[in-house]
């Protein structure tokens, strides 16, 4: 065999080295299990459920995705930088109330009302950070602590005001119009409806990964959530930014909770109530580790699909919503055990 010869049919040492590497690099990303997640969870109810197939039901996917995930996104960084919030699927209905009820019973301006509401996001956020760092008191503590006293005030706030569990219809307030187009309007792409939170998610997502790995605070944010003692002594502010991102989640409710009253017009003063689970739920299963210290902002937007599609698929393929349920446990659990055997074959090298 001449030296040409030889050269097509071997692979030469560099080569195969420089594929194990690509290989070492993918398995240590924290969204990769999200991704093998995604195509298992698509290719399931594709199979069990024909109409998820339709691109009408995969813009109704991305639509609950999205739902789920622009907060997740918020919540995913918090994770990172070591904290949980509990609070954050009520702080949604919260912020929506506030908004409502400002609005239709105070000022009769809705821009007023988003105002005030964005103060109060704003404002829970700091009070989680700020209770966090003086009390030295766990997240999940004080966070569920946060959890319980919302989830009262929202009830009995909404029925003292309004004598009702509801906020009064707000879509005939001057601005509800624009309001609605900035939070809730719908796009047409090539005859296809595009709800406008759908791009919002990605954009969030995308922004906070170029965050986390192009950034000074994204670097802050990985090192107070794995050695946070470290991190203090060669000067990171943790405080400030421990407290940053519980202002960080703070704001991504009260987006949240505008997206949801400019699509209704009325708020429900009981809802949001276990959504702070799937907030965490989608983080972890996009990579994030519930010590801290480890994650990804695109891997919650994988993990929010994820639970997008099993939130259809269910309906599509005609099951008992009970097992939507099921899934989600059973896929945190699966994405848990997962991320963890990647890390531990990318750690040993092979």
């Amino acid at each position: 065999m001449t030296t040409a010869q030889h050269s097509i049919h071997v692979t030469s040492p560099s080569v195969r080295t420089q594929r194990q590497s690509a290989w070492k690099r993918a398995l240590k990303r924290p969204e990769i299990g999200s991704v093998g997640g995604v195509i298992l969870v698509f290719a399931f109810f594709s199979v069990m459920a024909p109409p998820f197939r339709q691109l009408a039901a995969f813009t109704t996917i991305l639509y609950q995705s999205a739902v789920l995930g622009i907060p997740a996104v918020a919540v995913a960084l918090l994770m990172i930088g070591g904290e949980f919030d509990l609070s954050a699927g009520v702080a949604v209905t919260t912020s929506s109330l506030c908004a409502a009820i400002f609005a239709s019973r105070a000022f009769g301006s809705i821009w007023l009302g988003v105002a005030l509401a964005l103060l109060l996001s704003l404002g829970i956020g700091f009070l989680n950070g700020y209770l966090l760092i003086r009390t030295k008191l766990h997240s999940f503590l004080v966070t569920l602590s946060t959890f319980l006293m919302l989830q009262g005030l929202n009830i009995a706030v909404t029925k003292l005001i309004t004598g009702n569990v509801a906020t009064d219809d707000i879509s005939n307030l001057p601005g509800f119009n624009v309001a609605h187009a900035i939070f809730a309007s719908t796009l047409k792409f090539g005859g296809v409806s595009i709800n406008i939170a759908i791009i919002y998610w990605l954009v969030f997502a995308i922004a906070a990964t170029w965050v986390l790995l192009h950034t000074r605070f994204g670097n802050w944010i990985f090192a107070v959530g794995g050695q946070v003692d470290s991190a203090r002594a060669v000067g990171i502010p943790v405080m400030r930014v421990k407290v940053g991102l519980f202002v960080l989640v703070g704001f991504a409710a009260w987006f949240t909770g505008m997206h949801m009253l400019f699509s209704y017009d009325t708020v429900q003063s009981g809802a949001g109530i276990g959504n702070e689970l799937l907030y965490i739920a989608s983080a972890v299963v996009g990579g994030c580790l519930l010590t801290g210290g480890y994650g990804s902002a695109i891997g919650s937007a994988f993990g929010a699909f994820i639970f997008g599609m099993t939130t259809e698929g269910v309906i599509y393929a005609d099951w008992d919503p009970d097992w939507f349920q099921f899934f989600v446990g059973a896929m945190l659990l699966l994405a848990t055990v997962f991320n963890g055997w990647l890390r531990y074959r990318a750690s040993r090298g092979r």
